[in-house]
């Protein structure tokens, strides 16, 4: 069971993962999108959807330096471990609750928005259960190692999660971790591989060309200097 869950599921979630995209792109683009559904309802949006996806950038940023910047290096820079984990608990915890705030409001909506909950597929649903369960579990895992320094997962979970890179799966310093942490680790992986079969695939979509575009420039038509606009056929102005 350990090799499976620590040394071929990770893998199996990122072939997932890229099979999904390169499909996607081939044979779905122009299904490659959030099917937004702001015309139905935009006031609940505008808090939800905001909240949502600021939480989540700060909970994904707060994984990757968790799991890929190396305890030494923190430690080089002056920070120590308890204030690592002090940051860790107070930062993380604020991101997940933001997150869970956006996604529980993004629910609420689909319930109570006629319009809204007849465009939520399965699909959908299934996506918004598997994305919770994993932000609260990430939660819950942390929330229940407190004591002292927390567990240190950057002895055991990080090198696990880097040394799957090298192709070599440390699988056995995922014996002793905290099931908590097991299954968030699980539940993560099998998100991962749901991504580009639901609408969580448009964050492959930033618009980086838009950064390097030319400017668009808009003028505004001055009735003074080019005169009245001469009326258009079928729209004449009678005298009757």
């Amino acid at each position: 069971m350990s090799t499976l869950l620590w040394g071929a599921l990770p893998y199996i979630a990122l072939a997932l993962l890229v099979a999904g995209l390169v499909w996607r792109h081939r044979y779905d683009k122009f299904g490659w999108t959030t099917r937004s559904s702001q015309v139905y309802e935009s006031r609940l949006l505008n808090i939800a959807s905001p909240a949502f996806h600021y939480g989540i950038l700060f909970v994904l940023a707060g994984h990757l330096v968790g799991l890929f910047v190396p305890e030494s290096w923190t430690r080089s820079l002056g920070v120590s471990e308890h204030t690592y984990h002090l940051f860790s608990l107070y930062g993380g915890t604020a991101a997940g609750v933001l997150t869970v705030l956006g996604i529980v409001l993004l629910i609420y909506r689909r319930r109570t928005n006629s319009p809204v909950f007849r465009a939520t597929t399965v699909n959908d649903k299934l996506m918004y259960v598997v994305l919770l369960g994993a932000i609260v579990m990430g939660m819950i895992a942390k929330l229940t190692h407190t004591s002292g320094d927390g567990y240190n997962y950057r002895e055991t979970i990080a090198p696990w999660a880097r040394s799957l890179f090298t192709l070599r799966p440390r699988t056995g310093l995922m014996e002793g971790v905290p099931v908590l942490y097991q299954v968030h680790a699980v539940i993560g992986m099998v998100l991962i591989a749901l991504v580009p079969y639901t609408r969580l695939v448009h964050m492959f979509s930033a618009p980086v060309q838009y950064l390097f575009r030319p400017y668009v420039v808009y003028r505004s038509r001055d009735p003074r200097q080019l005169g009245p606009r001469p009326p258009r056929r079928g729209w004449e102005r009678t005298d009757a």
